[in-house]
């Protein structure tokens, strides 16, 4: 849970230790703007992603289902910097399927904590293997982060690529390599 007022609190200590003022005109409410912004952003620490997948639809295939391209934002837990990209979440259904915007929740569950990029990928796999039971799962994030785009190396436009593979997907070469050709389409 959040806790806006010690948000408050601490970012009145970071202006202060910026050399800022924290009375002035402009910086008056920034306070309790970055609190609710953190709310909102770090919202993913208190939800689970089970609740998103925990309702299903029978179905009489094992065709790979595909969502690709879901937009996440996150918060590196090493400089409490952005970084963004997109995510790629297939599975082969065993029996059932679940509605292709809860894919694209159980992103957003993980993407909104403090996170690291590798462990975000494995978190999403595992949450759709725990919870969908399906053959196999493979999640690609791809994404910039703005702790080597605006500070350190500074090498904007860089890409992290991250990839966790479940069940049939760790094995089969051929089925990865379907994956990631149904990426380019």
């Amino acid at each position: 849970m959040v806790d806006q007022d010690k948000i408050k609190e601490a970012v009145k200590l970071l202006l202060e230790g910026i050399g800022e003022d924290p009375a002035r005109e402009g910086l008056l409410e920034t306070p309790d703007r970055i609190a609710r912004m953190y709310s909102e952003i770090f919202a993913g620490m208190d939800e689970d992603a089970g609740e998103h997948l925990s309702r299903v639809f029978t179905v009489d295939h094992n065709e790979m289902v595909l969502e690709k391209d879901i937009v996440f934002y996150s918060m590196c837990e090493h400089h409490m910097m952005p970084f963004y990209g997109k995510a790629h979440v297939a599975y082969i259904p065993d029996g059932h399927v679940v509605g292709l915007s809860k894919l694209a929740r159980t992103v957003e569950v993980y993407a909104r904590r403090l996170q690291i990029q590798e462990r975000m990928t494995g978190q999403i796999a595992d949450a759709i293997m725990r919870e969908l039971a399906p053959q196999g799962v493979m999640v690609v994030l791809e994404a910039e982060h703005m702790c080597m785009t605006m500070r350190g190396v500074k090498k904007p436009g860089s890409k992290t690529v991250s990839i966790a593979a479940r069940g049939t997907f760790e094995k089969d070469v051929n089925l990865q390599n379907r994956f990631l050709q149904m990426l380019q389409v």
